[in-house]
């Protein structure tokens, strides 16, 4: 599976990129959609996010304070919605290895619930970049408490929400640089932020000509696709167009694994095929 096999045409173009009215914005809205799998409570979840305005106005910020203030990568609702699908992808491929979560390993749920969890923790884990950039994780947390209030009691009693709440908050906050998760939950959130690199992620600020080794790396990574491993649960599949990929992997990614507690459930191959692609011409400081 590709992350974009999730995007309509109009949402490959990641909404936001000039600016607009609120209405105007609002009228390019990216619909959530993840295969439910006979989940539900995830079915719930999908329709309740896609009918919440204010959710999808702190994606809009969120995007508005990383592409048009910071000139960084997309994080808005397109991003989410990569996310979203990695995460629930990487979870079932360990579920279907008879890796255990751990709202099952400690609270006695269901693969289920979660599935849930991974699935709000995705949606919520970059509202932050609404306030700022710097310290956006710990931001998130205090947006998505409300909207987690708010959902949760209607799909769960009152003492088991309160729980979930705290599981999503915990997968939100593990995201972050130096995050130590300590759920599976929250590493499966962790890998699946990271695994949004594909060049699509990187292509405003390198088409405003932000040539650094993080844009230009990014532009390289072609495609990442999850599927069951051959030695190991998950097996992540990841085909570059030029050498300046394997940044994207030997620094960002592999600090991203490193803590996540999904070290020992993941392999790992990138390939260069072809010849490679040039990705600049110049480069001055």
């Amino acid at each position: 599976m590709t992350p974009h096999e999730e995007l309509s045409p109009e949402e490959e173009e990641i909404p936001d990129l000039q600016p607009r009215t609120v209405h105007d914005r609002f009228a390019h809205r990216v619909t959530m959609r993840v295969p439910d799998r006979h989940n539900p409570k995830l079915r719930q979840v999908m329709e309740w996010a896609n009918g919440h305005d204010d959710l999808y106005a702190y994606w809009v910020a969120s995007n508005v304070t990383a592409i048009e203030r910071l000139g960084m990568s997309d994080h808005g609702p397109v991003h989410v919605k990569i996310v979203m699908n990695l995460a629930v992808r990487l979870l079932r491929l360990l579920l279907d290895a008879d890796v255990e979560p751990s709202v099952v390993t400690h609270y006695g749920m269901t693969k289920e619930d979660a599935e849930v969890v991974v699935t709000l923790a995705a949606l919520l884990h970059d509202l932050g970049m609404a306030v700022h950039r710097i310290d956006h994780e710990e931001y998130s947390l205090f947006l998505a408490h409300d909207l987690l209030k708010e959902l949760l009691p209607q799909l769960y009693d009152s003492r088991t929400a309160a729980i979930l709440r705290t599981e999503v908050l915990h997968a939100i906050i593990g995201h972050r640089s130096g995050g130590s998760p300590l759920t599976l939950e929250a590493g499966v959130v962790r890998i699946a932020d990271a695994l949004d690199m594909a060049e699509g992620r990187s292509r405003i600020p390198f088409e405003a000509g932000s040539v650094n080794i993080h844009s230009m790396s990014a532009a390289a990574v072609e495609q990442v696709n999850l599927g069951a491993g051959r030695t190991k649960p998950v097996r992540i599949e990841i085909e570059l167009s030029n050498s300046a990929g394997v940044f994207q992997l030997d620094q960002l990614f592999r600090d991203k694994l490193r803590g996540s507690g999904l070290e020992p459930y993941i392999e790992l191959q990138a390939t260069l095929e072809g010849e490679e692609k040039r990705l600049f011409r110049a480069f001055e400081l």
